[in-house]
């Protein structure tokens, strides 16, 4: 491989690695969201709410233990988006069962 060829692979990996932690946390912030607007609307109770908001945290949490020994593996956010995917159906499945805030 040519010296422009090794810069560009370097380049590209340096560069998806820091999209794929974006994401995470725009997948965060989403969700936050999306419990905020749920209790604004009546769609979540407020007990609802805190338990999504406590799920979040234990998200976050697992993250930041992930990222405190200096590197984020493919297998530590893979893990990660798990538990958002997880995250995020919990979130459907409690705005959209029925139960409104009066």
């Amino acid at each position: 491989m040519n010296i422009f060829t090794r810069c560009a692979v370097i380049i590209t990996l340096a560069t998806s690695t820091g999209a794929m932690a974006a994401s995470i946390n725009d997948r965060q912030d989403n969700q936050q969201t999306r419990i905020k607007q749920g209790v604004h609307s009546g769609e979540l109770t407020k007990r609802e709410a805190g338990h999504l908001s406590r799920q979040q945290i234990k998200t976050q949490r697992k993250e930041a233990y992930f990222k405190s020994d200096g590197s984020f593996t493919k297998k530590e956010r893979a893990i990660l988006h798990r538990d958002l995917s997880k995250n995020s159906a919990k979130i459907y499945k409690q705005k959209h069962d029925g139960q409104q805030r009066f």
